[in-house]
């Protein structure tokens, strides 16, 4: 069977199967993620072994240290998505829930219901336990899924595969619900792209110019995010060790996820005081400063920040600095450079916080905390699927509500429309 052709049976099973997910029960989508949970953790070796034949295909190919940490499993990777599994499943279903209802003058009640969006693709980078977070969320919603990992996770999407297949079929739903593109060929996330009379919705995950190719070729409406360029702004009165903390978890914790701290901007009034100690921190985690020309008249031994750094993703051990006049020259830089993904402030003034938070364009906006809090888990939605920062129809972390749409119902008494 050629790649084509596999995709457009996946794509017509898919189709088919949602149907069935559309009218499921809570329980028994519960009953899925939940057997899932325990699969994961009674195979964590198994699934181990598969992961270290991409890894040592991914070592071999010369892939960055970003994409082999997003690559790998480690016990606490297993367990951590069992993990979400477990919360997703205690999470409110929001399938047939109606919203606030009200009556027309000709005694008609209208409401909207909450209904599954239906067939959902995702397209992703590395990362296997997207498998299993994208698997779990869709189904909960009541849709069914089609996951296209990339070429260099075949081994230990194949292995996940399995385990999510058993978990539907031992409890009564569909297999073809949830499935995972079993070919390494990029022809196949072409052919994925072509079929929007069985796909509603298409989520790419993963590096810029992955999410570019497909919102250029996709015939079916996506949910995106190009990159993370995340700010945080270090106010003139922020308490100084709190921004510390703040900007070093921003920076070092996980330099290589979306969410990581690109460009640091402080206050001209708080740098001298922030700064130099705020440097030694960051070079003593390896970090590589590139500073305006003001930072260098603080920290004369950095590297000159370029015009190239400030819309940079550098997705490293690389943070560009920047000292502003005034909150408002930081709303401003973040406007012009940023990617719309997360953006935060350190400040001890509430009134600054919370202008703040109204003017600035972001999917995730944060007060006196870390960029990486910009994740479906840590925001309480049990696992994400993606970050969105399209606005239609999402707009930050997608959980739940977010694979769901609504539909009117409308409750009459016999009127007819005069």
């Amino acid at each position: 069977m050629t790649v084509e052709a596999t995709i457009i049976e996946m794509a017509k099973a898919a189709k088919t199967s949602s149907a069935r997910m559309a009218r499921s029960a809570t329980k028994t989508k519960n009953a899925a993620l939940l057997r899932m949970a325990e699969l994961l953790l009674q195979r964590k070796s198994a699934l181990r072994d598969e992961n270290q034949k991409d890894l040592v295909l991914a070592r071999e190919s010369g892939l960055s240290a970003a994409m082999i940490d997003r690559l790998t499993l480690t016990d606490a990777t297993v367990a951590a998505m069992a993990a979400g599994l477990k919360e997703v499943a205690a999470l409110a279903d929001p399938v047939g829930n109606l919203s606030a209802s009200w009556t027309r003058p000709n005694g008609l009640q209208v409401a909207r219901m909450r209904i599954p969006l239906g067939v959902i693709g995702m397209i992703y980078e590395s990362r296997p336990n997207v498998t299993i977070d994208a698997a779990g969320l869709c189904l909960k919603a009541g849709n069914s899924v089609i996951l296209r990992g990339g070429s260099e996770a075949l081994h230990s999407n194949q292995a996940l595969a399995a385990v999510i297949a058993q978990a539907l079929e031992e409890t009564g739903l569909p297999a073809a619900a949830a499935q995972v593109v079993p070919v390494r060929e990029r022809a196949a996330v072409t052919a994925l792209l072509q079929q929007e009379e069985q796909i509603d919705l298409i989520i790419p995950r993963g590096g810029e110019g992955l999410i570019r190719f497909v919102v250029a070729n996709s015939r079916i409406p996506v949910l995106k995010h190009y990159k993370g360029v995340c700010h945080v702004y270090v106010d003139r009165d922020a308490e100084l060790d709190m921004a510390a903390d703040i900007c070093l978890n921003a920076k070092v914790q996980r330099p290589g996820v979306c969410n990581a701290m690109e460009t640091l901007l402080v206050h001209q009034a708080a740098a001298d005081r922030f700064l130099p100690a705020m440097a030694r921190q960051f070079e003593s985690a390896g970090v590589q400063l590139r500073g305006c020309e003001l930072t260098r008249g603080i920290l004369p031994s950095i590297a000159a920040a370029s015009e190239e750094d400030w819309p940079a993703e550098f997705l490293d051990l690389i943070l560009a600095v920047k000292i502003v006049p005034s909150m408002e020259a930081a709303i401003a830089h973040m406007a012009a450079y940023g990617s719309q993904h997360t953006e935060a402030i350190v400040t001890a003034d509430y009134r600054r916080s919370r202008r703040f938070v109204r003017e600035v364009d972001a999917s995730v906006v944060l007060v006196n905390a870390s960029t990486r809090f910009n994740d479906g888990g840590e925001l309480g939605l049990g696992a994400e699927i993606g970050i969105s920062t399209s606005k239609l129809h999402a707009f930050g972390p997608m959980g739940i509500n977010e694979l769901t749409t609504s539909k009117f119902v409308v409750f009459g008494d016999g009127q007819v429309r005069q």
